[in-house]
């Protein structure tokens, strides 16, 4: 293909999402998020440090993310396998191994999170039913391109679920305050998915679900950032952009002044993998143009190469419970 020809594929790919985009940027202005059952909640610690876009090379222990005052560690969750191996005599013996279970990252936990946050709002309870059948939950959280496969759609949601589910998580707001030897705690005391990838429209003879760790409740319940799932639903191609969006909704609470936040201490927080400043900056506007077409209420000024600026008048992504 000719660099012409390239040139015009990206130009219609970039103009085939704007206008997915501003569709549903119109859906969501005609219609409240809120009257609509559509708001999904991340604890506030949450959106300040987040969970990897990509899986972590090496499959280290721990991964985490810092910013300020705030931090995530993350460790997978693992099993026992059974392998045999031969000794120096040829006899076979078994030697019981670890093996992880893998890191959550990507679009789908994001979403995963915003929908449990959901689920726990309306019910006020720990154990959260996933959906009867795998296709149900994936257009709950608005997955609606199904693909079998290893690296199916389907396959990746009910791996991603499971990675999220079985995770160890250390979440720190104050870190004057914490036991830093006990703050980790599972996301799920219990997960139970009865769901069949190669038959994702049929139902198993018991219902998926979750029963959420207290702790992990109880930082649902804590502190939660109203989001709209639609918004989250129309950026779900990039977790970066879920990432934008999540920040600057939950920053709308709290900006009564320009408020200047350096690009460096940006890029710390949000951690791509890109170590240059200069492209960091490329591509955190980026997502700002995809972003701004479904939160128009955002204000600000991304033009300094020193700072991102904050303006006031922003409204939040999801209109206040008290003026309904």
């Amino acid at each position: 293909m000719s660099a012409a020809n390239t040139i015009v594929k990206m130009t219609d790919a970039r103009l085939e999402k704007f206008q997915r985009l501003s569709r549903e940027a119109q859906d969501i202005e005609a219609e409240d998020a809120r009257r609509i059952g559509e708001v999904g909640y991340l604890s506030s610690t949450m959106v300040q440090v987040t969970l990897p876009y990509r899986e972590p090379k090496g499959n280290p222990p721990a991964w985490g993310r810092t910013n300020g005052r705030c931090s995530l560690t993350i460790q997978p969750g693992h099993y026992i396998d059974q392998q045999e191996i031969k000794d120096a005599r040829g006899r076979t013996r078994y030697k019981q191994v670890p093996i992880s279970i893998g890191y959550p990252y990507g679009s789908v936990p994001r979403l995963l999170l915003a929908w449990v946050g959901r689920e726990v709002t309306r019910r006020r309870e720990r154990e959260i039913v996933l959906g009867r059948t795998l296709t149900e939950f994936m257009t709950d959280l608005g997955i609606s391109y199904v693909s079998g496969g290893k690296r199916g759609s389907l396959s990746i949601v009910k791996e991603q679920t499971r990675r999220l589910f079985s995770a160890t998580i250390a979440l720190v707001d104050n870190p004057d305050t914490v036991d830093w030897s006990t703050e980790g705690f599972k996301l799920a005391d219990s997960l139970n998915v009865w769901w069949d990838a190669q038959a994702p429209t049929q139902g198993g003879l018991f219902d998926s679900k979750v029963v959420l760790s207290e702790r992990f409740f109880q930082e649902m319940l804590r502190s939660p950032v109203p989001l709209d799932m639609r918004a989250l639903r129309a950026l779900r191609a990039s977790p970066f952009a879920l990432d934008v969006y999540c920040w600057l909704t939950y920053r709308s609470f709290s900006v009564t002044r320009r408020t200047e936040v350096p690009w460096e201490a940006l890029q710390t927080q949000f951690g791509t993998e890109t170590q240059n400043e200069r492209k960091f900056r490329s591509l955190f506007r980026r997502a700002l143009k995809d972003v701004q077409v479904v939160y128009p209420q955002a204000l600000f000024d991304a033009d300094s190469s020193s700072a991102f600026v904050l303006l006031p008048g922003t409204r939040t992504s999801v209109r206040s419970a008290a003026k309904e």
